[in-house]
């Protein structure tokens, strides 16, 4: 069991260093339109398929890596007034049983519409760019799968114990900035 789940850490790891990627190339294309629109007054059909293509790529793949660090907006003021042993419980719960077969139900719509799209060949309506969407889809059902799997398997490692809610290494501790103090260890300042 432990070596599935290093392995969906793994694959979401990969996921997230590509969605890394995705920003350079993002940025890239938007400089590129930028400069094509403003210095030699030849804007591009295709800068705003392009930019919000990629943004979806950055988030969707992007999202089981950033659940695996723990690093999505955690609201917390009630469960914080938990024990950690039931805060584990609780998120392994909502984890394994709500929000993994959500979004296995999502992935399996997107990989429908996905497919219906490549048979169809179908194009985007709105763009006179007019790109075939099915890649952008695929990239949307292979995003909500993989955040799918990194549910189920950080719902375990809570479920077993092996992880405290909102505990990762990059939370920020006890940090001033001019006069004001930032404390996340929850102590009175």
């Amino acid at each position: 069991m432990t070596s599935f789940l290093s392995f969906i850490d793994r694959v979401s790891n990969f996921f997230g260093s590509i969605s890394k990627l995705v920003i350079l190339c993002l940025v890239i294309s938007m400089i590129y339109e930028v400069v094509a629109r403003y210095i030699f007054d030849a804007p591009t059909l295709w800068a705003f398929d392009i930019s919000y293509m990629l943004n979806g790529t950055i988030f969707l793949l992007g999202a089981a890596f950033t659940l695996q660090a723990d690093a999505h907006v955690r609201i917390d003021f009630l469960s914080r007034q938990l024990s950690h042993k039931t805060q584990q419980y609780l998120n392994g719960f909502v984890y394994s049983f709500l929000l993994g077969p959500c979004f296995c139900v999502f992935t399996y719509i997107a990989g429908t519409k996905t497919y219906k799209a490549f048979i169809t060949n179908e194009v985007e309506n709105v763009s006179p760019w007019a790109p075939v969407v099915w890649p952008f889809y695929s990239v949307i059902a292979v995003g909500l799968g993989i955040f799918a799997l990194q549910f189920f398997c950080e719902g375990i490692k809570y479920l077993r114990r092996e992880k405290i809610p909102g505990e990762h290494a990059g939370e920020i501790d006890n940090v001033e900035v001019g006069n004001i103090k930032i404390d996340n260890t929850g102590e009175k300042p």
